[in-house]
C-alpha cells in the first residue's frame, strides 16, 4: 500500500475514533521525590491498542492534517476529566493544552471549567500544561493561553522545558507555577555531566523565582538518586510508574528516600543535620510583628524564626526584615498588630534532622548566597525541632573530614578499618538489610615483586577506582589494607554490581603486562620456598556474604563470615564470586 492511501485511511479511522469515542484517558504518576508521595496524575491519551492511531503522536499528527486538533482535543479533554472523576483519583490532574487553539474561532472559553463543576472536581486540583512543542504562532498567543488560564484559577506548567528557547523565555516573563525538564536531559543524567549541571542551574533558577521543577522520563534509580542530589523535588517517569487506565506508583519509594537513623546512635547523630540543632522559640501562624519584635530581643543569637502551622514550619521572618519594617517613620505604630506572615520567608532551608552533614552542605551551597547567612530549620518528621546556622555546619563537617582522614588508607584515601567497622555495626544496630563483599586480587605479591611496588601500587589504587565507581549511591566502599578491599552494598542490584567489577578488572589488567607476559598467559617468579613457579595473569576473586542483624552481634562475626567467603572465592580459576548462603557464625 502506497503512502498516499495510507494517510486517507488514517483520516477515516480518526474520524470514526472520536465519534464513537474510542480513545482511552491513561494516568502517569507524578511523585514528590522528598516525601516519597503521590502529587496527583498526567493525563495522556491513547487509541484503540491494536490500532495504527494508538500513540497520542499519530492520533495528533493525523488529527492536524484533517483539521480536527479542536475537536481531538477538547474529547480528550472531557474523557481524561470524566476517567479521573470515576477513579476518585488523588492529587492534581496535569492536562495537556494546545495553546494555539485558543485563537480559533470555535473555541469556547470557560467549558473545562463547566466540565469541572458539572463533575464535582475542585479546579485547583487542576495543572494546565502547556507545552513549547506545540506549533506556536509567532504573536504572543503562548502568551495569551497561560495569562488566560491564570485569569480562571488554574495552576500552570510549562511542558518539555529545554527543547527551545520559548520555555524559558515563558518562564522568565510569567513564572509558571511548573516547569518540567525534557526527558532528553534526564536520560543518563547520572552519568553525564553536561546534564547534572543543567538540571542543577534549573533547580537553582526555581527555587529563586518560585517556581516548582518537574524532571521527566525517570526510568533508573540512579538516575533518580541524583536528580534528588541536584534539587529536584518532583518526577515523572518509568521508574516511578507507567502511564495506565489504573494507575499506581510502581517503586517503592523506600529504595531511595532517605533513610530513617535509629535515634540514639552517636555515630549517627555526629554525621547527621541534628547535631546543628539550636531549641530556638517559634511563631504561630497568626502571631503579631510585636510579639516577634519581642522574641527576637529576648533571644539575641537568633537571627530568623521559624514560622509554624500544626507544628510543622511554612517559612521563617528575618530579624533584618522586621528590623527594617520598624525602622520606617510610624512604621512600629503602623505594623506592630499586623501579622506576622506579612514578612513571611516562604523560601527558607528546611532540613530534616537524619539529613547528613554532607547533602546539607550541598544544600545550602546551591542557594543564592542572600540565603547563606541567614540559617537553616530543622524538623523531625517534618515536626519543628529548632534552628541552626552555617558556621556550626562548616565546623562539624571540617571534624569530620579530620576524622575520616585519620583513619583513610594512605594509598587509596578510602576509608580504612576503623570506618569500616562502624559503618557495618551501624548497620547491624539499624537491623538493615545489607551485604558485605570481600574483594582480593589473586597472586598479587608474585606480580608485585616482579614488576615493583609502583606498579603494584597503581594497580591497587586502579582497583579502589573500580569499587568505587561501580558502588556509588547508597553503598560503602572501604580498603582494608594490601590488596584487600569491602564493599558494604545497601542497593538490590549487589551482584550486577559485583559481576561487573569482576569483568572490568579482567579487562585492565591486561594492560599491566609485558606482551611477553601476556602472550605467555602468566609470569615465572619465585615461590615462599625460593623456587621458580608460573602464575597466571592476576584475577580477582569477590566472596559476598548476607548477614542476618538479629544474630550478628558485631562487625567482628560480619568480617569472620566475609573472610570465609572470600576463601571459598579464592579456591576457584579466574576471576570468581562466591556467594555464601551462610548468615551467621556457627557455634563451636
Amino acid at each position: 500500500m502506497t503512502a498516499p492511501q495510507t494517510i486517507p485511511d488514517r483520516n477515516t479511522q480518526l474520524y470514526e475514533l472520536i465519534e464513537t469515542e474510542q480513545l482511552y484517558p491513561h494516568f502517569q504518576p507524578i511523585v514528590d521525590l522528598r516525601r516519597g508521595e503521590l502529587l496527583g496524575y498526567e493525563a495522556l491519551i491513547r487509541g484503540p491498542e491494536n490500532s495504527e492511531l494508538y500513540t497520542p503522536q499519530l492520533l495528533f499528527s493525523t488529527a492536524m492534517e484533517c483539521g480536527l486538533t479542536l475537536r481531538l482535543e477538547l474529547l480528550c479533554r472531557r474523557l481524561s476529566l470524566e476517567a479521573f472523576a470515576r477513579l476518585s483519583l488523588d492529587g492534581k490532574l496535569f492536562l495537556n493544552v494546545s495553546a494555539s487553539l485558543l485563537g480559533t474561532p470555535e473555541y469556547r472559553q470557560g467549558l473545562t471549567a463547566e466540565w469541572l463543576k458539572s463533575l464535582d472536581i475542585p479546579l485547583d486540583s487542576i495543572v494546565i500544561e502547556i507545552s513549547e512543542q506545540h506549533p506556536f504562532d509567532n504573536y504572543g498567543l503562548t502568551l495569551e493561553a497561560i495569562n488566560h488560564y491564570k485569569r480562571m484559577g488554574f495552576k500552570v506548567a510549562v511542558d518539555d522545558l529545554g527543547t527551545g528557547y520559548s520555555g524559558l523565555k515563558l518562564w522568565s516573563e510569567l513564572q509558571p507555577d511548573y516547569v518540567k525538564i525534557d526527558r532528553h536531559f534526564i536520560h543518563n543524567v547520572d552519568r553525564d555531566p553536561v546534564k547534572r549541571q543543567f538540571v542543577k542551574s534549573i533547580c537553582n533558577i526555581a527555587n529563586g523565582v518560585g517556581s516548582k521543577v518537574i524532571v521527566e522520563g525517570v526510568e533508573t534509580r540512579s538516575e533518580l538518586v541524583t536528580l534528588k542530589e541536584l534539587g529536584a523535588t518532583i518526577g515523572q517517569g518509568y521508574y516511578l510508574g507507567r502511564p495506565t487506565q489504573n494507575p499506581k506508583m510502581l517503586t517503592n519509594s523506600d529504595e531511595w528516600l532517605p533513610r530513617k537513623r535509629r535515634a540514639g546512635s552517636e555515630k549517627d547523630m555526629a554525621e547527621t543535620a541534628a547535631v546543628l540543632v539550636h531549641p530556638a522559640p517559634a511563631l504561630s501562624f497568626d502571631d503579631q510583628m510585636g510579639y516577634t519584635a519581642k522574641l527576637f530581643r529576648e533571644n539575641p543569637l537568633y537571627d530568623i524564626l521559624a514560622v509554624l502551622e500544626d507544628g510543622r514550619p511554612i517559612g521563617t521572618v528575618h530579624r533584618s526584615d522586621l528590623l527594617e519594617l520598624f525602622s520606617t517613620q510610624y512604621g512600629r505604630a503602623l505594623y506592630e498588630n499586623r501579622p506576622v506572615t506579612r514578612i513571611l520567608d516562604t523560601r527558607a532551608i528546611i532540613i530534616e534532622s537524619d539529613t547528613s552533614l554532607e547533602q546539607v552542605s550541598r544544600l545550602i551551597t546551591e542557594q543564592d548566597a542572600v540565603y547563606l547567612h541567614q540559617g537553616l530549620v530543622i524538623t523531625k518528621d517534618g515536626h519543628y525541632q529548632g534552628v541552626g546556622n552555617v558556621r556550626d555546619l562548616l565546623k562539624k563537617i571540617t571534624e569530620l573530614k579530620i576524622r575520616n582522614a585519620r583513619y583513610a588508607n594512605p594509598l587509596t584515601l578510602l576509608p580504612g578499618n576503623v570506618p569500616i567497622n562502624r559503618e557495618i555495626d551501624g548497620l547491624l544496630k539499624q537491623t538493615e538489610n545489607f551485604r558485605v563483599a570481600y574483594f582480593d586480587i589473586n597472586y598479587f605479591k608474585p606480580f608485585n615483586d616482579s614488576y615493583g611496588y609502583v606498579k603494584g601500587d597503581r594497580l591497587i589504587q586502579l582497583l579502589g577506582e573500580l569499587l568505587t565507581n561501580n558502588a556509588n549511591g547508597d553503598n560503602f566502599t572501604g580498603h582494608i589494607g594490601g590488596d584487600d578491599f569491602v564493599v558494604v552494598f545497601r542497593t538490590a542490584d549487589w551482584k550486577e554490581r559485583c559481576e561487573r567489577i569482576l569483568l572490568q578488572f579482567d579487562l585492565v589488567i591486561r594492560e599491566f603486562y609485558s606482551p611477553k607476559d601476556l602472550e605467555q598467559g602468566g609470569i615465572w617468579a619465585a615461590s615462599r620456598t625460593g623456587e621458580s613457579v608460573f602464575y597466571p595473569v592476576l584475577s580477582l576473586s569477590c566472596g559476598v556474604v548476607h548477614p542476618d542483624p538479629y544474630r550478628c552481634i558485631s562487625y567482628h562475626e560480619v568480617a569472620e563470615l566475609a573472610a570465609q567467603a572470600k576463601k571459598e572465592a579464592k579456591k576457584r580459576d579466574g576471576s570468581y564470586l562466591f556467594v555464601s548462603r551462610r548468615r551467621k557464625q556457627r557455634i563451636n
